[in-house]
C-alpha cells in the first residue's frame, strides 16, 4: 500500500502483524537509488524498530497511521545510535505520550539517556520484551556489523529477525519481502562501501544468531527475507571471513 504518493512510501505486512515501512530516496550526485525501512509491530504495546532520519518523520508517521494510531506506539526501538535508526526518536517521543525509547543498556548509558526526552528502557543480553502476542529477544552484537553499542532483536512468534544493516541491499527496496538471494547484492553493496567493524566476535555472533533459526529477516535498508535464515546467517560469516 503506497502511503505517499509524492516520496513512494509504502507499507506491508511481512509477518503476522509485523508490517514493513519503505521509502525510497534518490542519492546526491547520480550515485543511484538507496532506501530506508522501518518496521511496526502492531500489538496491545506496538513497537517501532528504526525511526528513519529526522526528515522522514512525517512519512514515517503517516505510513504509521495507516495500520494504528502513531498516539498509541509504546516502544522505539533501534539497533545503536545512529540518524537512520533513531534521528526522529524525539518527534515520536512527542506525539506518543506512553512511548519510550528501546536500546542497549551501552546505548542507553553513552547517549540515548543524554538525546532522548525520555528515558530509555535498556535491554539485557537475552531479555525479552512481551508487547502481547508478540514476544521480542534482544541480543547485544557490539560492532556487528560497526557501533560498540549495537544490538539486534528477533520476534519469538513468527521469527521475524530484525537485522538492522545486515544484508543491506541498495535500488529501492520495491519488493517488500523476497525469497530470492539477498546475499548476493548486499556483498556487492559491501565491496563499494564497506560498513562493518570486523571484529574478531564477528562469526562467533552471526552463529549465535543462526541457531536462532530466523524465518524472516526484516533487513533495514532493501527487501525484507523469508527461508532458511540460519543458513544465510552462516553463509553471510563465511563471506566476511574471507580475506
Amino acid at each position: 500500500m503506497i502511503t505517499n504518493p509524492a516520496s513512494g512510501t509504502n507499507v506491508h505486512e511481512i509477518a503476522g502483524g509485523i508490517y514493513r515501512i519503505n521509502t525510497p530516496v534518490v542519492l546526491p550526485g547520480g550515485a543511484g537509488s538507496f532506501n530506508f525501512n522501518q518496521y511496526l509491530v502492531a500489538d496491545d504495546e506496538p513497537l517501532l524498530f528504526h525511526t528513519g532520519p529526522r526528515r522522514m518523520f512525517p512519512l514515517v508517521s503517516e505510513a504509521i497511521g495507516r495500520v494504528l494510531p502513531v498516539q498509541g506506539l509504546r516502544y522505539i526501538a533501534f539497533s545503536h545510535f545512529e540518524a537512520d535508526e533513531c534521528g526522529s526518536l524525539n518527534d515520536f517521543l512527542a506525539v506518543a505520550p506512553q512511548a519510550v525509547p528501546v536500546c542497549s543498556r551501552v546505548a542507553a548509558m553513552v547517549s540515548v539517556d543524554d538525546v532522548a526526552d525520555r528515558a530509555a528502557r535498556p535491554l539485557a543480553d537475552g531479555e525479552i520484551l512481551k508487547l502481547g502476542q508478540h514476544e521480542l529477544r534482544w541480543f547485544d552484537t557490539p560492532h556487528l556489523p560497526h557501533a560498540w553499542e549495537c544490538g539486534l532483536m528477533m520476534e519469538l512468534r513468527t521469527g521475524t529477525f530484525f537485522c538492522g544493516d545486515l544484508f543491506t541491499q541498495g535500488g529501492t527496496g520495491e519488493a517488500p519481502i523476497t525469497e530470492s538471494d539477498i546475499l548476493g547484492p548486499s556483498e556487492a553493496f559491501r565491496g563499494q562501501m564497506d560498513y562493518y567493524a570486523h571484529s574478531p566476535d564477528t562469526g562467533a555472533m552471526l552463529e549465535r544468531l543462526a541457531a536462532e533459526r530466523p524465518q524472516v529477516l526484516a533487513c533495514m535498508h532493501g527487501s525484507a527475507w523469508r527461508g532458511d535464515g540460519a543458513a544465510l546467517l552462516r553463509s553471510l560469516a563465511e563471506s566476511l571471513a574471507r580475506p
